[in-house]
């Protein structure tokens, strides 16, 4: 009786042995790569930061030219430089 309880227990024991090597062998790579991953900047992530950088550009220029009209004098766009290192 109790081999017949302990047969499929071997077997389940035994896949989860083999799972874990193969999980402690690829570790490695994994954190490797999601270290490169932190460092890099994509293409597309790139595009995006430069996409929120211009906006915010537009919305500076947008608002002296607003100040500037209600104050009745020429904008003054060096108050929104790029401010890019």
């Amino acid at each position: 009786m109790r081999l017949l309880l302990l047969a499929p227990l071997a077997f389940l024991v035994g896949g989860c042995v083999a799972q874990t090597a193969v999980d402690v062998v690829t570790l490695p790579v994994k954190i490797a790569s999601a270290g490169v991953d932190a460092v890099t900047t994509s293409q597309k992530e790139a595009d995006r930061k430069r996409g929120r950088q211009l906006r915010k550009q537009e919305e500076c220029l947008g608002k002296e030219e607003r100040r500037a009209r209600k104050e009745r004098r020429e904008p003054d766009h060096a108050r929104c430089e790029d401010k890019r290192g």
